[in-house]
């Protein structure tokens, strides 16, 4: 069973929000790391084996993607350390509370591999979308911000897979 944020030892810090706000806003942010770092070993499973033409332009796409990531992971995880929490990142927790739905490991063209991913692209974007909004009603503007950097670029990455899908 994966441990929650709400279930979980918060450590004191100076950072002015009160300790109930920072356990929800930890919890969120668990949620966006399991979920970030699921995305990220989805890309790499892209990566690692699309084929087919264009394939050297998808192997780099998503290696960049993978990469872009894996700067949210730290960025999320140490947000949670920041608010007192402990971050809970391993593989076996990510794969257990991520809100995504697992890759098709028996997809192989660029087209499977960019279908996939913009349907968990646009999960995430959600996901995200919605951390926004409720980590700013819990008054806690910087992971709001935070959240806002994340869905911006990945709209924007979502709006390459897409163009890859246009006939």
């Amino acid at each position: 069973m994966v441990a929650t944020a709400s279930k979980q030892k918060t450590y004191s810090t100076r950072i002015d929000l009160a300790e109930d706000v920072r356990v929800q806003v930890i919890e969120i942010l668990n949620q966006t790391l399991a979920a970030t770092l699921d995305l990220k070993t989805q890309t790499k499973q892209a990566h690692w084996n699309v084929k087919g033409q264009n394939f050297y332009q998808l192997h780099e796409l998503f290696d960049a993607m993978a990469g872009e990531l894996e700067e949210y992971v730290d960025m999320v995880a140490e947000r949670v350390t920041a608010l007192g929490g402990t971050a809970l990142g391993t593989a076996r927790v990510a794969a257990e509370a991520s809100i995504l739905p697992e890759y098709p490991l028996d997809a192989v063209s660029g087209l499977e591999h960019i279908t996939a991913l913009a349907d968990r692209y646009a999960a995430y974007g959600k996901h995200v979308r919605v951390a926004i909004d409720t980590t700013g009603d819990l008054g806690d503007a910087d992971t709001s911000d935070m959240y806002t950097e994340i869905s911006r670029n990945i709209d924007k990455r979502l709006w390459f897979l897409e163009a890859h899908l246009v006939k």
